[in-house]
């Protein structure tokens, strides 16, 4: 397929931007690093970057900055406010980022905000895809993620050679498109969770051996991929963060705009989660709300 690029990515050519190390972001520019690419990093607390910078990262002072090193900047971060800022500001980084250079945002955010940066960069003569992921920190570390691919359908396919390093990329339509996969597959996914926290209660009242009830119940129809990650979590109280519950907050408020009452019911869930101070456990911990409800600690 013909694209706007004369030269197709190459590790040993191709400038990697980095913006947004955390749970998931750290382990997705390891593979990226690994895989011979030069990465540069920004970061507001750099103590952050010093495993990054032993895997050959270089530093960043600013998005900006961090930009005119790059040919091509990741993004992921917190909310939409941050990805706004970094990629949209006066120190943001398409004020930096030369003609022909391409943003990748893999933050959960807003169709409408990934369609603004689409039109920005086009006016700068750059390009940007929205690509936020599904699979959390097991997905982040495996290297296994799902991403969900909007904007120019020719950029998308120039960009596979590093992204394939991070995941599998699906191409889901215009600018916004990806952002509006996410969404929907928050959606499914927060519904999924609270079912299976209710099914897991349930069972506890009823005095059920809960790690028989999962084993019982994981190949018939109301097995899935959220009961083989999470079940076992939430019988055990593991509220580590692979995601956090704040964020699927943010993703199921934008859910619930469209009119979903399911998305709403369990933003309200979500959203107690994080009243009970729980914010940045994991979003298995959904179950810790249930749990209460029931009078059970």
């Amino acid at each position: 397929m013909e694209t706007p690029y004369p030269k197709l990515i190459d590790p040993s050519k191709t400038r990697i931007g980095w913006i947004g190390i955390g749970i998931m972001g750290s382990a997705m520019v390891s593979h990226i690093i690994a895989a011979g690419y030069s990465v540069t990093v920004y970061a507001r607390d750099l103590r952050k970057t010093k495993d990054l910078q032993t895997k050959g990262a270089r530093i960043a002072n600013s998005p900006k900055e961090l930009a005119e090193m790059s040919d091509v900047v990741f993004t992921i971060v917190g909310n939409f406010n941050d990805v706004r800022s970094l990629l949209l500001g006066d120190d943001g980084v398409l004020s930096g980022l030369t003609p022909g250079g391409v943003t990748v945002d893999m933050t959960s955010s807003k169709p409408g905000l990934a369609r603004e940066i689409h039109a920005e960069a086009r006016r700068r003569n750059c390009w940007a895809v929205d690509a936020p992921v599904s699979g959390g920190d097991a997905g982040a570390r495996e290297g296994t993620l799902g991403i969900f691919a909007g904007g120019d359908s020719e950029i998308v396919e120039w960009l596979s050679p590093v992204m394939k390093n991070i995941g599998t990329v699906t191409y889901m339509g215009e600018a916004g498109s990806g952002q509006s996969c996410k969404i929907g597959n928050q959606i499914a996914g927060a519904s999924n969770l609270v079912g299976l926290a209710e099914g897991i209660v349930f069972a506890e009242k009823a005095g059920l051996d809960t790690v028989k009830w999962l084993e019982a119940v994981k190949d018939g129809a109301a097995g899935s991929a959220v009961m083989r990650l999470f079940g076992e979590m939430m019988v055990k109280r593991d509220y580590r963060a692979t995601g956090f519950a704040e964020y699927m907050v943010k993703d199921l408020g934008m859910a619930a705009e469209a009119a979903m009452p399911g998305a709403a019911l369990s933003k309200q869930l979500f959203t107690g989660m994080v009243a009970n101070g729980d914010g940045k456990l994991g979003i298995q911990g959904v179950v810790s709300v249930i749990r209460r409800l029931n009078g059970i600690s």
